[in-house]
């Protein structure tokens, strides 16, 4: 039996199998911060929407179910932090408040609930993924729509067509992807 599979009992999640430290946790927030980044930097322009469709949403899930609740939380929270502080790692290379601010603190909620979810099992079959991206995706918007309501000045539903409808078909995408990744990973693992 691996040391892999010998350590996946239950309440762990992928970041769990390696050598817990310290530094391994600083490293991982670090990682899930910078990999959210990057991510951010897949952005395409939505005509109509000033909210581009990015990998964040990707990032940030796959950030909560790999490295739990805890360390996705501060994860999402550094890479909320270093861009409001100026770091251009928002979509498309920005930084700084704008309409799209919703979406990351939505982000960061989503990252947690997922995160725990998965220290329940749900990253371990395709099925319980599902459950778990929609649930993440719907947090998401859940907190990102109405900010955009907010600070754009937009009624309900023209922020709905602005930061919802566009992204729905993409978002789904992302998340069967996400679906596919960490229980194949884990099903790896116990070989």
């Amino acid at each position: 039996m691996s040391t892999a599979t010998a350590t996946a009992r239950p309440g762990t999640v992928l970041a769990d199998l390696l050598p817990a430290t310290r530094v391994r946790d600083i490293a991982l927030v670090l990682g899930g911060a910078a990999l959210t980044g990057l991510a951010a930097q897949i952005s395409v322009p939505v005509p109509g929407s000033p909210v581009p469709v990015t990998g964040q949403t990707f990032a940030a899930l796959l950030v909560g179910t790999t490295l739990g609740a805890g360390r996705g939380l501060l994860a999402l929270v550094l890479y909320a932090l270093a861009g409001v502080a100026g770091t251009p790692w928002f979509a498309g290379g920005t930084s700084g408040v704008s309409v799209s601010l919703g979406y990351i603190l939505g982000m960061m909620l989503a990252s947690t609930v997922v995160g725990a979810l998965a220290r329940r099992g749900a990253d371990r079959s395709v099925l319980r993924m599902a459950g778990t991206m929609l649930l993440g995706e719907t947090i998401i918007y859940a907190v990102g729509v109405p900010y955009l309501a907010y600070a754009a000045d937009m009624s309900a539903s023209a922020a709905i067509a602005a930061g919802l409808t566009p992204f729905l078909l993409g978002d789904a995408l992302k998340a069967a992807l996400a679906m596919g990744l960490t229980p194949t990973a884990w099903k790896l693992l116990k070989r």
